[in-house]
């Protein structure tokens, strides 16, 4: 089996929307799937550029726990990134950014470490791709700052593999600390630390 690193992030459920509307903007431009409608507990309703299970027919998901989407994903250049592309024979897009497909979404409205929080969990598909996520800088700023424009409370790099995760953003602030290190000895210590940024 390959490596499946990710960016892991914690939110209220409220914010579920806002940040599958954000995750959406990185979305390229040129319409390759038909949107996807999906249907979110509480009854929104979002068309998104993606799609589930790799179809495009809609998805209910107010019974649901979870959501699955795939999707591709534009970064800014940065060096890993240009030598990615460059080694895939792909081309940068016209404004300069690195499409980057298949990263696969997990949405669970309820996550396992706080039932009160939801996750948005986005995984390479690829060993490659999964070096790629700890290498390229703009990758991990994407995933950050979608974090932060979603009210989100932590993002974790995650190489699931059982090495400590990397928390990348906590409670609006970037930081660089270890799930298992001093500040953070466990991930329940971690999740005890989040604020909601709307209250």
């Amino acid at each position: 089996m390959g490596l499946a690193y990710g960016y892991d992030i914690y939110l209220r459920p409220r914010n579920v929307a806002r940040a599958l509307a954000n995750l959406a903007r990185l979305a390229p431009p040129d319409g390759a799937v038909p949107p996807l409608e999906v249907t979110l507990p509480g009854g929104a309703l979002l068309d998104l550029p993606f799609t589930s299970r790799f179809k495009s027919e809609p998805v209910d998901c107010s019974a649901s726990g979870t959501l699955d989407l795939d999707t591709s994903l534009l970064f800014d250049a940065d060096d890993a990134l240009r030598e990615y592309a460059r080694t895939n024979d792909r081309r940068p897009e016209a404004d300069g950014r690195v499409r980057i497909g298949y990263i696969y979404a997990t949405i669970r409205f309820e996550s396992g470490l706080r039932p009160d929080y939801a996750s948005v969990e986005c995984w390479a598909a690829t060993s490659e791709m999964s070096r790629l996520f700890e290498r390229s800088a703009n990758i991990r700023k994407a995933f950050t700052d979608l974090t932060a424009d979603s009210g989100g409370v932590c993002c974790l790099f995650d190489t699931g593999d059982g090495a400590p995760e990397q928390v990348c953003w906590l409670n609006g602030e970037p930081t660089q600390d270890l799930v298992g290190g001093p500040r953070f000895p466990d991930r329940r210590a971690l999740a005890a630390t989040w604020a909601d940024p709307e209250k």
